[in-house]
């Protein structure tokens, strides 16, 4: 019987209240999700003929249940995890932890019963039936930790999580069609802990190939631990540097091209060019202008337009100043629009993000009709969101209308339009979403005398107040 959502959310929780007081919120992840990854793989694979994961002799986790109470159980957790990550070539990837630092846990009988009372909330929750009636429920998990780690972790600590609402967004407005081959690819070059690749081959009914890169040695193996518990085993997750070091290339050393990309990359980011010579950029990545030196915000968008097939399409998550900003952003946005790889821009609600409160956009890149796209489709969704705590948060409709309005191009007032290439022209290609979309809502007017007088206005509008003959009742 699949373990229902609330008791997995709790049994987790409860992990993480056993390490606290030793350690900061951000090094949770670093224990409870080795944990989570061992019980899940065990009761998966261990035993299973011809498994994806191979669990050997003594690296189950029903070996670390024996170690409860034993005087040395943190070097024998290590022990346990260290097999199992050398026989699945994922050393780096999930023994990061060390389950017999004494500063962290604390020391003799106090690591000993810390560690045993960890091992037993695990032991309690069964992960053999991953998915039940279409949830994915340890993938919610997966998301509910993620929250509350970047939630508790302070500014720093949220940059590896895209917000699930958001990212639910991104994938859908790709507009992935249902024929798509499972060997189409999608990538994520900032690809943090995966959540954004996973959403997108959810969209696909046939799967798609997964490749990543993340500069971020901790949450380059959150994204490889979470390939694993979403069934992608075979997604291609790579450690690096993207811009100075991009990993992914063709037989020829230029850039590989993917069908699909998405990216939330860290914002106006400063050391974007360290390691990259932007003046001789052997992938040609910067022919429409190179980006400010202290922000790079462009450099990650340019990056993400040179990845794309001729056919390919991107949903990049940036912040609003790039539809704004002048000199050379302003140069890189007008060689965009005017070759036509822009479909459109979403404007999406004020702190939504753990880490920043300012608002962000969602830039759809697509290469297939830029040759004859005369138009550019704008959304302003600034306003759908329902406060949960210190954030903001998308809803359900907040998400539905946003993604029914962008792929069908609808037209509404105050939301959305299409925006000549020519109107923008005439704007000197700022894409500042009020000056095209003015959102506010109309103000009341007030009929004086049928205030006074009632019956039913027959007048004309004034700029505050109707003022004209009315029907008495």
């Amino acid at each position: 019987m699949a373990v229902k959502k609330t008791q997995l959310y709790s049994s987790l929780w409860a992990g993480c209240d056993e390490l606290r007081g030793g350690m900061d919120a951000s090094q949770y992840k670093d224990y409870v999700l080795t944990l989570l990854f061992l019980k899940y793989v065990s009761d998966k694979y261990a035993g299973k003929p011809n498994p994806l994961i191979i669990v050997p002799q003594g690296a189950a986790f029903s070996d670390l249940v024996k170690l409860k109470g034993d005087k040395e159980i943190g070097d024998k957790i290590n022990k346990v995890i260290d097999n199992l990550a050398a026989e699945n070539d994922l050393k780096g990837v999930i023994d990061i932890a060390d389950f017999n630092d004494e500063d962290k846990l604390g020391k003799g009988k106090e690591m000993v019963d810390r560690l045993s009372r960890l091992v037993g909330i695990f032991e309690g929750i069964n992960l053999s039936a991953n998915r039940a009636d279409g949830d994915d429920l340890l993938g919610d998990a997966y998301e509910y930790l993620m929250r509350n780690f970047a939630t508790e972790s302070g500014k720093s600590k949220g940059q590896f999580y895209t917000p699930a609402e958001v990212s639910r967004v991104v994938a859908k407005v790709l507009a992935i069609p249902p024929e798509t081959r499972q060997d189409a690819t999608v990538y994520d070059p900032t690809c943090g802990s995966g959540s954004l690749l996973l959403k997108v081959a959810d969209e696909a009914p046939n799967g798609l190939s997964i490749y990543g890169q993340e500069m971020d040695n901790a949450t380059y193996s959150l994204a490889r631990m979470n390939m694993f518990m979403h069934n992608h085993p075979t997604a291609e997750i790579w450690k690096d540097n993207t811009l100075a070091a991009p990993y992914w290339k063709e037989k020829d050393g230029s850039l590989k091209r993917f069908d699909f990309a998405v990216a939330n990359p860290p914002f106006s980011y400063k050391s974007w060019s360290n390691g990259v010579d932007t003046a001789r950029d052997e992938f040609n990545r910067f022919g429409y202008g190179v980006p400010p030196a202290k922000n790079g915000d462009y450099a990650f968008l340019l990056h993400i337009l040179k990845s794309l097939k001729s056919t390919g399409k991107a949903a990049v998550i940036l912040p609003h100043g790039v539809l704004f900003r002048g000199n050379a952003e302003a140069t890189i946005r007008q060689n965009l629009v005017t070759q036509g790889y822009i479909k459109g821009i979403i404007g999406l609600p004020p702190n939504l993000f753990y880490g920043t409160g300012i608002p962000a956009c969602i830039i759809v890149l697509d290469k297939a009709e830029a040759a004859t796209r005369d138009g550019l489709f704008m959304i302003d969704a600034s306003k759908g969101f329902i406060k949960d705590g210190n954030k903001n948060r998308l809803r359900s409709q907040d998400i539905h209308k946003i993604v029914d309005v962008f792929n069908n191009q609808l037209e509404i007032p105050r939301y959305s339009r299409l925006v000549s290439l020519e109107e923008i022209a005439a704007n000197d290609y700022n894409l500042n979403i009020p000056r095209y979309i003015d959102s506010s809502e109309p103000e009341d007017l007030h009929d004086l005398n049928a205030h006074i007088n009632g019956g039913i206005p027959q007048g004309i509008l004034m700029p505050s107040v109707i003022i004209g003959r009315y029907s008495p009742p």
